[in-house]
């Protein structure tokens, strides 16, 4: 599988790849040393433990987009319901040379978009009706073309998987604690049991925690090549910034309410679901500041400018 997007004109990222690769490195030791530990200590039970955490992982990254677009309320939409977004999707597509990925809108007045699916060929580029009302076409261009190359790039994938683990290890620690492994161990071997009991929920939060960094740590570095990739796509990395202005700053302003149903699949949007002050005190936010994705723009159309694009 290629991560580096270099089988599209989306300027590929090194650095992006070596973090995804490293990413996945360590995600694949603690899924493999998680479910070792749950077959250890749960020997009685391992053929199902193995069917749980292979059918779950088999039904994250297979459904991802069916999984996401349901979970946000996306319906796919036709050429003839929304012209101008299709037509801006395969004009992007066209110029970034990769297959045009399924369209689809979210009934909802916050602004935002996002991508997801497990490859190009099954990918999914989503814009809300709040965003459509509130961009101007190039601003909306820009948003497109940064959601496209998440796509090319295959970060999406890699963040579906990486966000898997933290999924497993609290089903997996559910169902031991409460659905019938823990009671197998105990009738076969009362200590193991209390070890079991007091160690899988430990190993399980070291597992959350450490997915939970790799994953805010990578979708951090991935928002910022994501801009880069769709200014220099486009030529246009001011109207990106004008998009990201406006969205944020629309953002901000809906009720902290309305934006909690939203908070689950940051590390999806195109700009998180905050509000001004949450975004301010995020240490661990699935996006950079604002400020510094502007001042990433902005050098960017310097540097447009000298070249004289």
């Amino acid at each position: 599988m290629s991560t580096s997007g270099q089988h599209t004109r989306f300027a590929p990222d090194r650095g992006l790849t070596g973090r995804m690769v490293g990413t996945m490195f360590v995600i694949g030791l603690l899924y493999v040393g998680f479910t070792g530990l749950l077959i250890a200590l749960l020997r009685g039970a391992w053929p199902l433990i193995v069917l749980i955490s292979g059918g779950l992982f088999v039904a994250q990254f297979w459904f991802s987009d069916k999984i996401t677009e349901r979970a946000m309320g996306a319906h796919r939409v036709t050429p003839e319901q929304y012209p101008q977004l299709h037509g801006t999707v395969d004009r992007l597509c066209a110029l970034a040379d990769m297959p045009k990925p399924r369209v689809a809108v979210a009934d909802n007045d916050m602004p935002n978009a996002f991508a997801t699916g497990r490859n190009p060929q099954n990918a999914v580029v989503c814009v809300t009706t709040g965003l459509l009302r509130r961009l101007e076409p190039e601003e909306l261009e820009g948003v497109l073309a940064h959601e496209l190359s998440h796509v090319a790039h295959r970060d999406v994938a890699v963040m579906t998987v990486a966000g898997f683990l933290g999924v497993l290890a609290g089903a997996m620690t559910r169902i031991a604690m409460y659905g019938g492994f823990m009671g197998g161990a105990r009738n076969s071997n009362d200590s193991n049991a209390a070890i079991a009991a007091l160690v899988i929920p430990l190993v399980s939060v070291v597992v959350y925690a450490i997915s939970f960094l790799l994953t805010r740590l990578l979708s951090r570095y991935r928002e910022l090549a994501a801009d880069r990739a769709a200014a220099q796509l486009t030529g246009r990395p001011s109207a990106l910034a004008s998009a990201l202005t406006k969205v944020t700053g629309q953002i901000a302003a809906i009720p902290t309410k309305d934006l909690r149903q939203a908070q689950a699949y940051n590390a999806f949007y195109f700009a998180p679901a905050l509000s001004a002050r949450d975004a301010a005190s995020q240490l661990f936010s699935t996006h950079p500041s604002l400020e510094k994705r502007l001042e990433q723009l902005e050098q960017l159309a310097r540097i447009s400018t000298q070249l004289g694009r």
